[in-house]
C-alpha cells in the first residue's frame, strides 16, 4: 500500500494538483500511513518522504529525478540542454532522453522491475537515438551485467549512496536508426521546416496524402542529416522553457517534475512548499 501511494503522489498529474490547484487533502491522507512526527511545511513534508524513498522504495520518479539532477544539472548546462520523460517511439516510451548535441535514451529499471520488455525497448530506442543506456539499482546491476555483456548499451547504477556512477559506456550504434521512426517523432510544423530547408518546397497533395507524401521527401533526405535535424527540433522545443531558476529555486526532491510539468511555475513550487501544514498533520517519515 505504501508502495502505491508513493508512486501515485510522485508523478506530474498529481503534483501538478498539489502544487496548481492546491488540493493537498489526499496528499495529507497518503502521507499519514508513512509519518512519526509533524512536518510544519509541505516542503518538509516532501523532503521526509522522498528520504524515505532514498532508503526504502526508490521508485521510478526517485530515479528520474536523480538523472535529472546528477547527470543533467550537474555535467551539462541546463539552459542548453533539453530532456524528455516517456518520450514515445515505436511501440515504447523512454523513460528520460537527454539532448546536448547529441541525443541520449536512459532506460529505467528499479530494484522492483523485471527485464522482460527491455530488449524490445533498446531495439525501439534505436530506431531513433545511437545513444541508449538502462539505469539500474544496485541489487540488478549483476544481471544487466549479463545480459547487456554484448551490446553498445551503457549500464548506469544507482548505489545505496544514492550516487549514480557509469559502470557501461554507451557505444554509438546508429545502424538501425530509420527515416521512418525518426519522421515520427516530428511535429508537423518540424517535418515541414525540415522539407522547406532541404526541399524549398512541400507536398502539394490532398490532407489524405499529405502525411504519406511527406515522409516520401523526408526518406531522400540524408540519415545522419535528418537525425541532426530531429535533435535542433527536440531541442528547440525545450529551450523555449525557462530553467535557469530551477537550479536556484526549487527543492532538490521536485526538480524533476519542476522541468517537465507544463502547468506549474517555479514559483508556484515554491509558494506551495513554504505553505504550513493546517489541521490534519502532515508527518515526517521516521
Amino acid at each position: 500500500m505504501q508502495d502505491y501511494l508513493l508512486n501515485k503522489i510522485f508523478t506530474v498529474p498529481y503534483l501538478d494538483k498539489m502544487v496548481c490547484d492546491c488540493d493537498v487533502n489526499l496528499f495529507v491522507d497518503s502521507c499519514h500511513s508513512l509519518i512519526a512526527s509533524a512536518s510544519e511545511t509541505f516542503g518538509a513534508a516532501v523532503h521526509d518522504i522522498y528520504q524515505y524513498m532514498s532508503m526504502s522504495y526508490r521508485n521510478e520518479y526517485y530515479f528520474k529525478n536523480t538523472i535529472f539532477n546528477q547527470l543533467m544539472i550537474q555535467n551539462h548546462d541546463i539552459r542548453r540542454t533539453a530532456a524528455f520523460t516517456e518520450f514515445p517511439i515505436g511501440e515504447s516510451k523512454a523513460d528520460f532522453v537527454m539532448i546536448n548535441g547529441k541525443g541520449v535514451v536512459y532506460e529505467i529499471k528499479t530494484d522492483l522491475d523485471n527485464f522482460d520488455r527491455l530488449e524490445g525497448q533498446l531495439m525501439d530506442y534505436y530506431k531513433v537515438f545511437p545513444y541508449v543506456n538502462v539505469v539500474v539499482g544496485y541489487k540488478n546491476y549483476s544481471k544487466a551485467k549479463e545480459i547487456l555483456k554484448e551490446s553498445p548499451v551503457g549500464i548506469y547504477v544507482l548505489y545505496q549512496t544514492n550516487h549514480l556512477l557509469c559502470r557501461k559506456k554507451a557505444i554509438y550504434c546508429d545502424r538501425y536508426i530509420t527515416h521512418e521512426d525518426t519522421f515520427k517523432v516530428l511535429r508537423k510544423r518540424e517535418f515541414e521546416q525540415i522539407l522547406l530547408k532541404y526541399k524549398n518546397s512541400l507536398p502539394t497533395v490532398n490532407n489524405f496524402l499529405y502525411y504519406r507524401e511527406c515522409l516520401k521527401w523526408i526518406q531522400e533526405i540524408d540519415k545522419k542529416t535528418l537525425h541532426e535535424e530531429m535533435l535542433a527540433c527536440l531541442k528547440q522545443r525545450r529551450l523555449t522553457q525557462k530553467k535557469n531558476e530551477i537550479i536556484d529555486t526549487v527543492p532538490y526532491e521536485l526538480r524533476a517534475y519542476a522541468y517537465f510539468t507544463k502547468n506549474c511555475s517555479c514559483d508556484l513550487i515554491n509558494q506551495f512548499c513554504k505553505r504550513k501544514v493546517e489541521g490534519k498533520n502532515v508527518l515526517s517519515v521516521s
